[in-house]
């Protein structure tokens, strides 16, 4: 064995064990769960994750997250090591500083559309010129406005944008305070089935996917807790896949939300590919433009580098062998 080769297996044997002692001494797992995320939600109510890393004495805190901005948030606060978020939101937010990697897909979501109040004269994208619209900036469902917008070419300048929290969103559409709102499930699904919202306008191409994010920091010490993390996602894929009605039951009793609004949540997800690649790559370059056109991130920014920075496919692979 080459004298260089050695110096570097000893390297890493050293950092393998740094990491190693770095996993053994946490003490609290922070992460997020949320209504946009049926996962998350699961693991909250079967406590796996609990039972999985109780032998390593590390205690699970769980922390709501009501929409990406407050993860991401979260994330860069370091007061969280793992957090849900869209995809595009996570990729704007790394551009931005934000040191985080995409280490799991939760789900491929349509979970954001435009809608307009039932009797509202509002009948086609055009029609939002100079209209008041409720988005929460930051979140897939704000960067949706933006894409739809410029379809019509249309951008930010040509209305009033709102800036709500998504039940906040969904609360002003109602009661008349704007003209239009880029919504978020649940909140959207229960707009549609109780107040008869309508949707303006949908495309599932313009919903980015369902990324768990962790703490560049926390991913390089502690990979067997992210690991297990991940496991545990990938055991809730598994369970959501395999009982859809007891599913939808979960989600509506953890959520607070009619069984009939759980249930039309659900129906838009797909869970079927867990694992970051190139098809959530290719997704988020198509919609990285709009990044840039709006000056969302600084001008020259490289976002198709960025976005291949984020998606890491590392520890997914390593839950699954």
């Amino acid at each position: 064995m080459s004298k260089p080769f050695k110096k570097a297996l000893l390297l890493f044997t050293a950092l393998a064990a740094s990491l190693s002692a770095s996993a053994e001494a946490l003490k609290e797992l922070r992460l997020d769960y949320a209504y946009y995320s049926p996962p998350s939600l699961v693991l909250k109510k079967f406590g796996w994750l609990e039972q999985d890393l109780k032998p390593a004495g590390t205690e699970v805190k769980w922390v709501l997250s009501q929409g990406s901005n407050r993860a991401l948030e979260f994330l860069n606060g370091n007061s969280i090591d793992i957090g849900s978020t869209a995809g595009l939101a996570a990729v704007l937010a790394r551009a931005n500083g934000n040191p985080i990697r995409t280490v799991y897909i939760y789900s491929r979501p349509e979970w954001t559309a435009l809608a307009v109040p039932k009797d509202s004269p509002i009948k086609t994208l055009a029609d939002l010129k100079g209209k008041k619209i409720a988005a929460t900036k930051g979140t897939d469902p704000y960067l949706f406005l933006l894409r739809a917008l410029h379809t019509v070419n249309l951008d930010k300048g040509d209305i009033e944008h709102v800036s709500l929290q998504h039940a906040d969103g969904r609360a002003a559409l109602e009661q008349g305070r704007v003209d239009a709102w880029s919504g978020l499930d649940p909140h959207l699904a229960a707009s549609e089935l109780e107040a008869g919202t309508r949707i303006l306008y949908r495309n599932v191409n313009f919903n980015t996917y369902g990324f768990l994010n962790a703490r560049e920091d926390f991913a390089r010490q502690h990979p067997d807790t992210l690991k297990r993390v991940i496991g545990a996602y990938e055991k809730a894929r598994a369970w959501i896949i395999k009982n859809p009605a007891e599913a939808a039951k979960l989600v509506s009793e953890e959520a607070k939300i009619p069984l009939a609004v759980a249930q039309l949540q659900l129906k838009r997800n797909d869970f079927s590919n867990s694992r970051p690649g190139s098809e959530h790559i290719q997704a988020l370059q198509g919609a990285a433009p709009i990044l840039l056109s709006e000056a969302l991130v600084k001008p020259g920014t490289d976002v198709n580098r960025i976005i291949t920075e984020l998606l890491d496919p590392l520890y997914t692979r390593l839950a699954s062998q």
